[in-house]
C-alpha cells in the first residue's frame, strides 16, 4: 500500500512512523511534513494541507491507497468531503461531523441533547453579558473560545481580572483568529484529567489505552495552557470501571448522537474526561488525534496500525490489540519563551545517537548548511517506554540529559503524580 498522511507536527510524524512498521506498506507520503521526519523514511510532499485540489491531484497520480489526516483544520475545511467526493478513500469526519470539535457550542448542544455528563455551561457573542455572568457565578470559571484555537482558547480563570482580560481578548479583540467571537463558560470542575481516545467507524466503537496531557507550560502545572507540553499512558490513577463508564456514557451516545444529528462520525474521537467527584464528565471532543497523546498511545499498540485503518476504510472488523504491559511517557522540548514569543532557527542537536527512546519532530526545518533547526512553538518529542512509569520517565530524561537544550525548555514532571500510584 502506499499512504498519505495529512499533516506536519509530532503527531503526523507518529502516525507515519506506525504506518511505516506495517509490512503491508511499501510508501508514507506526509503533506506537508517535516524534515525531521525524514529521519525515517517518511517521504515529504511539498502540499499545504489546505490545498485539498493539489492533495487529490497527488493522491490520483501516486495511486495513494487512502489518506489519513491528522490535524483538525483540514477537517473543519472539508477536506474528507473533497477527497470523497473525487472517489478517493480518506479516513477522518466529514465537515459536519468536525464540527464536535469546531465549536465548542455546539458539542455543549449535543452533550445537553444526549445526556452526556458535562459541565454547566452558557453560551456568550456580548462582553457585558458574559462579564455579569462571570460576576454572578464567581470564580473559579472556565471561558473557552468558541472555534478552533489550537489548544490555546481555553482559560482557567481563578480570579476576576484573569476572566475580565480572557473575555476582552476573546470577545472584543478577537485574538483567536481560527475562532469565532463567540465564548463558552462553564462551571469550573476538579478532579484528575484524561483523554478516552477511539477509533470510530460504522457506528462502532474501538477504543484506545487512556492517556493524560500536560497542558500548563511550567512545572506543578503553572503558567498558560499550551498545546501540550508532555503524556503518558497508561494512567494508574484512573480505575478501569471508570473508563468503562466513559465509553458507555461518553462515547457510545455521542457516536449515536452525531448519526441522529445526519452528522455520522468517521475517524479519531477524542473525548478529553475529568474523573469528577460525580464521576466521569466531559471537558471537550476533539475530532482527530490528540497531541501528544498520539505519540504515546500509538506506541502502544501491537497490532497492525495500516490494516487496522485499511480494515476501517472497507467496512472489515479490524483486529486491534494493544500492550497491557509497561508504561509510554513523552517529554515535549519546546522553544523558550513558548506559548508566547519564542526564538526560531536554533540549531538541533544530532537525536539519531538516544538509545532507547524515539524522537518525534514537530516544529523543525533545515536551513541552508542542512541541519536542522527550530521552526515552531514545540519542537520534539522523546518518547520513552518502561516496566513502570518512573522506569520510561528515567530514559526519556537521562536521554535529554545527553543532549544541548539551549535556548529550549522541558518539564520535568510530566507523569510525576501518577508515579504514586504506580
Amino acid at each position: 500500500m502506499k499512504v498519505l498522511v495529512i499533516g506536519s507536527g509530532g503527531r503526523e510524524h507518529a502516525i507515519c512512523k506506525k504506518l511505516a512498521a506495517s509490512p503491508k506498506v511499501s510508501t508514507v507520503y506526509c503533506a506537508k511534513g517535516n524534515e525531521g521526519m525524514q529521519q525515517d523514511g517518511i517521504q515529504l510532499v511539498d502540499i499545504e494541507e489546505n490545498n485539498h485540489a493539489a492533495l487529490i491531484e497527488f493522491a490520483k497520480k501516486e495511486r495513494i491507497n487512502w489518506t489519513f489526516v491528522g490535524p483538525e483544520t483540514p477537517l473543519m475545511n472539508g477536506i474528507v468531503d473533497d477527497f470523497l467526493a473525487a472517489g478517493l478513500k480518506i479516513f477522518g469526519p466529514t465537515k459536519k461531523a468536525a464540527l464536535i470539535e469546531g465549536s465548542k457550542d455546539f458539542a455543549k448542544q449535543l452533550m445537553t441533547t444526549y445526556q452526556i455528563p458535562t459541565a454547566a455551561y452558557q453560551t456568550f457573542t456580548d462582553y457585558e453579558q458574559a462579564l455579569c455572568y462571570v460576576e454572578e457565578k464567581g470564580t473559579p470559571i472556565v471561558i473557552k473560545a468558541d472555534g478552533l484555537a489550537a489548544g490555546k482558547g481555553v482559560v482557567v480563570a481563578e480570579d476576576m481580572n484573569v476572566a475580565t482580560l480572557a473575555l476582552k481578548d476573546m470577545l472584543l479583540d478577537g485574538k483567536f483568529s481560527g475562532a469565532e467571537k463567540r465564548v463558552v463558560i462553564e462551571e469550573f470542575l476538579s478532579g484528575e484529567e484524561f483523554s478516552l481516545l477511539a477509533f470510530v467507524s460504522n457506528n462502532k466503537i474501538y477504543p484506545m489505552p487512556i492517556a493524560q496531557d500536560h497542558k500548563r507550560a511550567y512545572e506543578g502545572d503553572k503558567g498558560p495552557n499550551t498545546g501540550g507540553m508532555g503524556a503518558y499512558s497508561p494512567v494508574p490513577q484512573i480505575p478501569e470501571s471508570m473508563i468503562e463508564e466513559a465509553v458507555e456514557k461518553v462515547l457510545k451516545p455521542a457516536v449515536q448522537g452525531m448519526r441522529s444529528e445526519e452528522r455520522e462520525f468517521t475517524g479519531i474521537l477524542y473525548a478529553g474526561l475529568i474523573a469528577s467527584e460525580k464521576g466521569v464528565k466531559v471537558i471537550e471532543f476533539n475530532a482527530r488525534f490528540g497531541d501528544p497523546e498520539t505519540q504515546v498511545v500509538l506506541n502502544r499498540l501491537t497490532s497492525d496500525f495500516a490494516q487496522l485503518i485499511d480494515d476501517l476504510l472497507n467496512n472489515q472488523v479490524p483486529v486491534v490489540e494493544w500492550q497491557k504491559k509497561g508504561y509510554d511517557i513523552g517529554i515535549v522540548i519546546a522553544s523558550d519563551g513558548y506559548p508566547e514569543a519564542y526564538q526560531k532557527e536554533i540549531i538541533l542537536p544530532d537525536l539519531t545517537k538516544l538509545e532507547e527512546v524515539q524522537v518525534y519532530y514537530a516544529g523543525v526545518k533545515k536551513n541552508k548548511t542542512g541541519n536542522l533547526v527550530s521552526n515552531g512553538g514545540r519542537i520534539y518529542l522523546i518518547e520513552a517506554q518502561g516496566n513502570t512509569l518512573k522506569e520510561a520517565a528515567d530514559k526519556a530524561y537521562q536521554q535529554l540529559k545527553a543532549v544541548d537544550t539551549e535556548g529550549t525548555f522541558y518539564r520535568m514532571d510530566i507523569g510525576k503524580k501518577a508515579m504514586k500510584q504506580n
